[in-house]
C-alpha cells in the first residue's frame, strides 16, 4: 500500500497495546497506537502480574523500572491453597502494582523507543485490502483516515476491531458479579487470597498505608442489569451481609466491578487484523491472568510481524500467532470457570470440592496447576526432538561471554532472536552463517561450570526453537528457516 502512515496501526493504549508498540518499535516498524481515552486511566482494577509476565518483563529490561517487587508465593486453585514455589520461577503473581503504573511504565518504554501514541482517538472505520488497511479513527480534529499493513485491536472486551473484521466472540454470559471498592479511614484485617463463607466471599487487599481495596461477591445477588459500577453504598452494604463487618464510615476513592462473563475469539488473525488481549478472550480474573495472557499476547505477535513486514519471513508465519496463542487462551477461559465453580459455587459443588481437596495434595497436580496459572508451562511448536527446554521458555541464567558476565534474558533485551552457542563451535557458526542480518550469534559459558551445555535458538519471546548438546548443528537451518525465514545468500 503506498502511502503508508504506519506499518502497524494498534488500537488501544493498554497493557497489550503499549507491550505491543515497543516490541515493534524494538524491530524498527513503524506503529501508531490509537486509543480512545484523552489520558490514562489513574484507577486499575489489576493490581499485579504472573510469574511469566514478570520473566517477559525482564526479558525486556523493564523489571528495574517497576522498584523493589513483592511476590506471592502461595496461592490458590479455585480457593484450594498450593505453595506455588514447587515448579521454579512460580510464585502467585506481584502484589501491589496497580496496572496504572504498569501502563505508565510501558508508555515512557514505548514512546521512548519511538512509539506514537493518540489519544482521544476512537476507530470507527476499517477496509482491508490486499496490501493493507485503512483505518478511520474519530479525533479530536474529526474523522480522519490512516493506513498501515496491519491493524491490531488491544481494544478491550467490547472491541471495535474484532466487531468491524466480522470476529466471532463465542461464551458465556455474565452469572455473577463482584463489586470492588478502594477506600480509606476504616481498619480492616487483610484477606489477599479471599475468605469464604456462607453468604459469599470478599478479599481484602492493601494499596499502601491509607489505602485498602476490598472485593465482595454475594451468594445468590445475580448481575445487575447495568454497566454502570456500583454505588459504595452498594459495596458495603453486600459486604456487612457477607461479613457481618460494617465499613460504611469509609471514605470510598473508587468503586469498580467485573463479572464471570467468559468469551473467547474465534480468530485471532483476520487477514491483516490481529486480536490481543481482552479483545481476544475475557474471564473471571483469577491469579493475574489477565493482564498475563495480554502481553504473552504481543511478546509472541510483535516479532512475527516485524519480520514479515521486512520481507524476512513468509506471511504464513503469522498464522502461527494464532496456532500458537489460542490454545492458551481457551485453557485460561476454561481453568477461571473451574475456579468459579470451586470457589463460588454453592453447596452443590461440594462433592468436587473434595474430590479436588484430595487431588491438590498430589504433588504432580500441584505442579500441573501452578504451571497452568503462571503461565510457565506453555509450549510452543518446536523442530522435532525430546530435550525438555525445546518449545518452552528460557529460564534466565549468568552467562560468560569473554571476559564479561551477562545473563539469558539480557541477551533478549532487543528483542532480536538469539543463536546461544555454549560449545564454541565453528560448525555451528558457519550453519548460522546465512541468518546473522536477523539473528544474534552468542558464543559464551555457563557461570555455573557444572550445569551440562547446550546450545540453543532462542525466539525473541524467549520460546527455545532448537536445541544442541553436543554442538553440532543438526536441524539448526531448518529450525532458522522455519521461524526467520530463508538466509541471505552467500557474499
Amino acid at each position: 500500500m503506498d502511502d503508508l502512515n504506519a506499518d502497524v496501526i494498534v488500537a488501544g493504549a493498554g497493557p497489550a497495546g503499549l507491550m505491543l508498540a515497543g516490541e515493534l518499535r524494538l524491530s524498527g516498524l513503524s506503529v501508531i497506537v490509537l486509543d480512545q481515552l484523552t489520558k490514562p486511566m489513574q484507577q486499575s482494577r489489576a493490581l499485579g502480574f504472573s510469574a511469566r509476565t514478570i520473566e517477559e518483563f525482564g526479558q525486556r529490561g523493564l523489571l528495574e523500572e517497576f522498584g523493589e517487587l513483592d511476590t506471592i508465593p502461595g496461592g490458590h486453585f479455585g480457593g484450594l491453597p498450593i505453595d506455588y514455589r514447587i515448579i521454579e520461577g512460580g510464585n502467585f503473581g506481584v502484589r501491589g502494582v496497580p496496572q496504572s503504573r504498569t501502563e505508565a511504565i510501558l508508555h515512557t518504554w514505548a514512546v521512548g523507543l519511538g512509539a506514537e501514541i493518540r489519544r482521544g482517538h476512537q476507530v470507527v472505520g476499517m477496509t482491508e485490502s490486499a496490501d493493507g488497511v485503512e483505518v478511520e479513527a474519530e479525533g479530536p480534529d474529526g474523522s480522519e483516515l490512516l493506513r498501515a499493513s496491519y491493524l491490531v485491536g488491544c481494544d478491550g472486551a467490547r472491541s471495535t476491531v474484532r466487531r468491524l473484521a466480522g470476529i466471532d466472540f463465542p461464551g458465556t454470559n455474565a452469572t455473577i458479579e463482584m463489586k470492588m471498592a478502594d477506600v480509606t479511614g476504616v481498619p480492616l484485617r487483610i484477606r489477599p487470597t479471599g475468605e469464604v463463607g456462607e453468604a459469599g466471599m470478599v478479599v481484602v487487599l492493601p494499596l499502601g498505608p491509607q489505602a485498602t481495596r476490598v472485593v465482595v461477591f454475594e451468594r445468590g445477588a445475580g448481575v445487575r442489569p447495568t454497566q454502570e459500577p456500583p454505588t459504595f453504598q452498594e459495596v458495603a452494604e453486600s459486604f456487612q451481609r457477607v461479613t457481618g463487618e460494617d465499613i460504611t464510615g469509609a471514605t470510598p476513592l473508587w468503586t469498580s466491578y467485573f463479572t464471570d462473563a467468559s468469551r473467547h475469539a474465534a480468530e485471532y488473525r483476520k487477514g491483516r487484523v490481529f486480536l490481543a488481549g481482552d479483545a481476544a478472550h475475557i474471564h473471571l480474573p483469577i491469579g493475574a491472568q489477565g493482564i498475563s495472557a495480554a502481553v504473552g499476547d504481543v511478546v509472541n505477535l510483535g516479532w512475527k510481524l516485524a519480520a514479515v513486514v521486512k520481507g524476512q519471513a513468509p506471511d504464513s508465519l503469522l498464522d502461527t500467532y494464532h496456532a500458537e496463542r489460542h490454545p492458551v487462551g481457551a485453557m485460561i477461559v476454561a481453568n477461571t470457570l473451574v475456579q468459579r465453580s470451586l470457589y463460588l459455587g454453592g453447596p452443590e459443588m461440594q462433592p468436587l470440592r473434595a474430590i479436588f481437596a484430595d487431588l491438590v495434595k498430589i504433588e504432580e497436580v500441584q505442579r500441573h496447576l501452578v504451571g497452568l496459572v503462571t503461565g510457565l508451562d506453555i509450549t510452543y511448536g518446536a523442530a522435532p526432538g525430546d530435550h525438555p527446554l525445546l518449545g518452552r521458555r528460557l529460564p534466565d541464567q549468568e552467562l560468560i561471554t569473554g571476559d564479561e558476565k551477562t545473563t539469558t534474558y539480557a541477551l533478549l533485551h532487543p528483542g532480536r532472536p538469539v543463536l546461544l552457542d555454549l560449545h564454541d563451535s565453528a560448525e555451528l557458526r558457519a550453519a548460522a552463517a546465512g541468518w546473522a542480518d536477523r539473528v544474534d550469534l552468542v558464543t559464551a559459558t555457563r557461570a555455573d561450570a557444572g550445569a551440562p551445555a547446550a546450545s540453543l535458538l532462542v525466539r525473541p519471546d524467549g520460546y527455545v526453537a532448537w536445541v544442541s548438546t553436543d554442538g553440532a548443528p543438526d536441524g539448526l537451518e531448518d529450525a532458522l528457516t522455519t521461524w526467520f525465514g530463508v538466509p541471505q545468500p552467500a557474499a
